[in-house]
């Protein structure tokens, strides 16, 4: 229904546009006379429909050039009726407070290092820098190098509220923004043609009778790990990867930092150190061939593996490359101390302001005029989903968790030993004697960062 609507609206869309490109030349109609008593009357002032908009401001921005900096170029497109409202706000901006607009996009290989340069000498890339949150908090913001932003994003129609007031806050005060209020969409990936040709129950079920949690989820896998041709070896598997230490920290609500201090011994953690620790010692996972960090996926896609714990920004990838296949969607399952299903995001970024650049509270108002707008779509996201998932379940699952995304830190402190802690995790190493070993440098890494 939802996707019928949707390209329903990008159809009327399509027409209007023919119309209004066949009507160039109007009719000139002759004006009504006016009563004798309207040239008295005042215009009536009205409140905002968004109670939380912020009211209309005067300035003269003198002709500058506003500099929005990211590591690709940001410039608005006008490739849906959303963007063409921005860009036609963005016109009218510009017109009334004098001011001009440039997109500077840095390669991604040299953007922290040219962007934490020009903010520790004070002389700023841009106007509106896009930061990772892993380098900018704290190791920015506790020397002052950023305008807090809280006061600015009251416009709950424009701007995400948990970017601010959750994702990039720092000592009780927020630093980032995005008037993106999608999320990032992760979770499990399935072949449901293979499912129903191993004689599976349907994965669907689990989630509909609020059953999808890891010992459902472990069963699933080693029911798809078969032999069918009695030789001896797999040929069909239930999981793309061995490595799934950071979807199942936010499946269960755990992460190994807390702001400055090591996490290890939380005991959501230790649950889901022990679960990891499980799948390896029972060698659930495919095992690696020998590929790079995209040998899950291309597993996945060969039609022989049953779940990918993957991101929807491969959905249009895998859609393409299985077109005789057909793919479903669920969250990635519920840990025991998860209050719901979660998508997770280790190295979270937005746009920030430096404090070097003037008049944070004009070029605040300038991003949130641009994108206030009425938009066509019902949800975020919906373009993407509608697009490529084919089952209304699969969408509501990309939606639930998108809606209980969580932000894990660890990514935050250079030194820390992610990498050595998770080979031998998958090693089949006790969790105990790993944590033991690793509470230490975990500290030493983070205490590196925030008492530098």
């Amino acid at each position: 229904m939802r996707k019928n609507k949707f390209m329903l609206l990008n159809l009327v869309f399509a027409v209007m546009l023919v119309i209004a490109a066949c009507s160039s030349t109007p009719t000139t109609q002759p004006e009504p006379e006016k009563p004798a008593s309207q040239e008295e009357q005042k215009p009536v002032e009205t409140e905002p429909e968004n109670e939380n908009s912020t009211p209309e401001m005067d300035f003269d921005m003198g002709g500058r050039t506003i500099k929005v900096v990211a590591w690709w170029d940001m410039e608005i497109q006008d490739n849906n009726p959303d963007n063409i409202q921005r860009l036609e706000n963005l016109e009218a901006l510009k017109k009334k407070h004098n001011f001009n607009i440039e997109y500077v996009s840095i390669d991604f290989g040299e953007y922290q290092e040219k962007v934490v340069a020009s903010l520790m000498a004070g002389e700023p890339l841009g106007d509106f820098v896009r930061l990772g949150k892993d380098y900018a908090i704290p190791a920015l913001t506790k020397q002052d190098l950023l305008w807090p932003v809280d006061d600015y994003i009251k416009n709950d129609k424009v701007f995400n509220q948990k970017t601010t007031k959750e994702y990039m806050q720092y000592e009780g005060k927020g630093y980032g923004f995005t008037e993106d209020q999608s999320s990032f969409i992760n979770g499990i990936f399935y072949n449901r043609t293979l499912m129903q040709e191993l004689g599976l129950k349907p994965l669907q079920e689990y989630v509909d009778a609020d059953e999808w949690n890891w010992d459902t989820f472990l069963s699933v896998a080693k029911q798809a790990n078969k032999d069918r041709n009695n030789d001896g070896k797999l040929d069909t598997w239930g999981l793309a990867q061995t490595g799934l230490l950071e979807p199942v920290l936010y499946s269960n609500e755990a992460s190994l930092t807390k702001e400055d201090k090591q996490n290890l011994e939380d005991p959501k953690t230790k649950e889901a150190l022990n679960f990891l620790s499980k799948l390896a010692t029972e060698k659930v996972g495919r095992a690696t061939e020998g590929g790079d960090w995209t040998e899950p996926s291309t597993f996945f896609r060969q039609g022989n593996t049953l779940m990918y714990a993957g991101a929807m920004y491969e959905v249009e990838g895998i859609m393409t490359d299985m077109k005789d296949y057909d793919i479903g969607f669920v969250p990635f399952p519920k840990g025991p101390s998860a209050s719901s299903y979660h998508s997770g995001e280790s190295r979270y970024q937005a746009i920030t302001i430096p404090k070097a650049v003037e008049n944070p509270e004009q070029l605040m108002y300038i991003w949130e005029k641009i994108n206030e707008i009425d938009s066509i779509y019902e949800y975020p996201g919906q373009s993407t989903l509608e697009t490529h998932l084919t089952d209304e379940a699969d969408i509501n699952n990309a939606r639930e968790v998108a809606e209980g995304m969580l932000v894990l830190d660890h990514n935050t402190f250079p030194s820390l030993p992610f990498w050595d802690f998770d080979a031998e995790l998958k090693e089949g190493i006790s969790v105990s004697t790993l944590i033991e070993k690793y509470k230490s440098p975990f500290q030493a890494a983070i205490d590196e960062v925030y008492k530098k």
